[in-house]
């Protein structure tokens, strides 16, 4: 049956009644009960400035759930241009160290010009200064000096992984997914289309990473009853599906048609991205996917209050984990 993961983002629009703290605690409480089901990795996304609180500091975030859990990996999707490579380099090393090698990170390029604004980074600077940053981890994670803007500099301590991290790119278009065939360790995009660029690529180097991994709907919910869940968490998912509209389509992308904007929860559910669905179902959906996808809970997607959270992992747990095979972790390379 399918590799379990979870996915936070923290966000807390003005709605929700938890606090950042509580969501916060709350995400680590369901990293340390998802560890000792089986779930094999955590994601933890990036952004700056946003108005519903959305985590800035993902590595931050994998280290502390790192000393709650003893075996899941954990993948910060990290805005690469935005770091100083150096500091990078560092503290991954040291995230990787305190969980004991279960770090995986995703160098990202970002999009958001209002986030390079905040940093007075340049948006058009974002390819160079994720390749110096890729570049640079690599010879850092040596142990090794190496020259770095003319100073020969030297990363210590060495990460915990040898020969070092798994570098991790994603992308959606044509040239960044072909780009991390020739710079990464591995690729996770969000999209098939792009996983068939990466491939492409990757066997013109001599080297096939295998199909596209199947994978759950952006969120799913397990509850005996749908309708009064969709009450319950819909304001939540309409929030995070309009922010990342809003913020696509302000952004040097211009592709608003991945995220169009939503009038409604009941437009919302009409569509197979956001899921609440039974437990028998759940099953069903688990079963599809197969050995090798990827089943994904986003517990707190939205501002998603504790108790509706917990409602959702409780039954998934008692009802629908017993009836999926949970396969051994995957391989370092993801």
């Amino acid at each position: 049956m399918p590799h379990l993961r979870l996915s936070f983002d923290l966000r807390r629009p003005e709605f929700v009644t938890a606090s950042s703290a509580e969501l916060a605690a709350t995400m680590l409480d369901i990293c340390e009960w998802a560890d000792g089901l089986g779930f094999d990795m955590t994601y933890f996304g990036e952004h700056h400035g946003a108005e519903d609180h959305y985590l800035p500091s993902p590595l931050i975030a994998s280290a502390a759930a790192a000393g709650r859990t003893s075996r899941m990996r954990f993948r910060p999707i990290l805005l690469t241009p935005l770091y100083h490579p150096i500091r990078l380099a560092e503290d991954i090393a040291v995230a990787d160290l305190v969980s004991n090698g279960r770090m995986s990170p995703v160098f990202a390029a970002g999009y958001r010009k209002q986030e390079f604004d905040m940093y007075h980074v340049e948006l058009s600077e974002r390819r160079e200064r994720l390749l110096e940053a890729v570049e640079v981890c690599k010879r850092a994670w040596t142990g090794e000096p190496f020259d770095f803007r003319g100073t020969t500099v030297t990363v210590t301590p060495r990460p915990a992984q040898y020969p070092r991290p798994p570098i991790i790119m994603g992308g959606a278009a044509e040239v960044p997914s072909r780009r991390a065939a020739h710079l990464a360790d591995g690729f996770d995009p969000a999209e098939p289309k792009a996983w068939e660029f990466y491939r492409d690529e990757s066997l013109k180097l001599g080297r096939d990473p295998g199909p596209w991994v199947p994978r759950s709907p952006t969120f799913l919910y397990v509850s005996h009853d749908p309708d009064a869940a969709w009450a319950e968490v819909g304001p939540n998912l309409l929030h995070a599906a309009n922010t990342y509209a809003r913020w696509i389509a302000q952004s040097a992308m211009r592709e608003s048609e991945w995220y169009p904007p939503i009038s409604s929860v009941d437009e919302l559910r009409v569509g197979n991205a956001y899921e609440i669905v039974t437990p028998e179902r759940c099953v069903e959906i688990g079963r599809e996917l197969g050995p090798d996808g990827h089943l994904v809970l986003r517990p707190l997607f939205g501002g998603t209050e504790p108790k509706n959270a917990w409602a959702s992992l409780r039954l998934f747990e008692s009802e629908v984990l017993p009836h999926l095979e949970v396969p051994d972790p995957l391989p370092w390379t993801g």
